[in-house]
């Protein structure tokens, strides 16, 4: 049986707007297991964003506790939580965040430099993860010469450069179209299914979360709903 990788307990989190007190999050319960495949789920302002930035070490909560691999980061120093941001998580974004004047390779390489990874290791490191996107043959291209679906291919290459155990993608279909949004769908799947990366993006889009083994919907800051799709309901027979 899968091990827990993370466990949030009462989770609440408070922003000030002048002087009255917005609850972005209520008393959040929540345990997601090593190797899930999951969707967070709501309108805007539900609370989705907040929660994937507590998830991704990005943001704190107001209250609670939050326990990656059983370790609770929570009260950890900016500092620290960059390390453990670094080492276990990756992101991946609505609008790519490539850098413009840098190539495929380049922009995959960057995780690499920072941590100090030998400039030959970390190049058939990019290699292999552009290849694994099936952008093998377009390595020195710049952003501009790449469409939607190939820019947030290599967005994905970057996120797995430092083998994160978590991969977090925020609306990562938002800026394409449905064929590129499938394609994107499918690598996930395969990252999930054959990498045995747990894998949780943000959504508002059903077509999308259908791909995914388990729905989690927000609203008003308070989980609604938390069901198991069809897929999982078919691995389980």
């Amino acid at each position: 049986m899968s091990k827990e990788i993370i466990r949030l307990e009462n989770i609440y989190k408070t922003y000030k707007n002048g002087t009255i007190n917005v609850e972005a999050l209520k008393d959040i319960n929540l345990t997601i297991k090593e190797g899930e495949f999951v969707a967070i789920m709501g309108v805007s302002g539900s609370g989705k964003s907040t929660l994937m930035n507590i998830l991704g070490c990005l943001d704190r909560p107001t209250g609670g506790n939050y326990y990656i691999e059983g370790v609770d980061v929570s009260e950890k120093t900016d500092d620290q939580l960059s390390q453990v941001r670094n080492k276990n998580v990756g992101f991946i974004f609505q609008s790519f965040n490539l850098i413009p004047r840098t190539t495929a390779l380049k922009n995959v390489e960057l995780p690499m430099v920072y941590a100090k990874i030998p400039k030959e290791e970390r190049r058939c490191r990019a290699i292999e993860l552009l290849n694994g996107v099936g952008l093998g043959d377009r390595y020195h291209h710049m952003p501009n010469e790449l469409s939607g679906g190939q820019k947030q291919r290599v967005a994905i290459a970057r996120a797995l450069t430092n083998k994160p155990p978590i991969i977090l993608a925020d609306e990562p279909t938002g800026n394409l179209d449905s064929k590129s949004s499938i394609e994107i769908m499918e690598i996930f799947r395969k990252l999930n299914k054959e990498d045995k990366n747990t894998v949780i993006i943000v959504t508002h889009e059903h077509d999308i979360a259908k791909y995914t083994d388990r729905i989690i919907t927000f609203f008003d800051g308070e989980i609604t709903s938390d069901k198991e799709t069809e897929n999982m309901k078919q691995e389980a027979l």
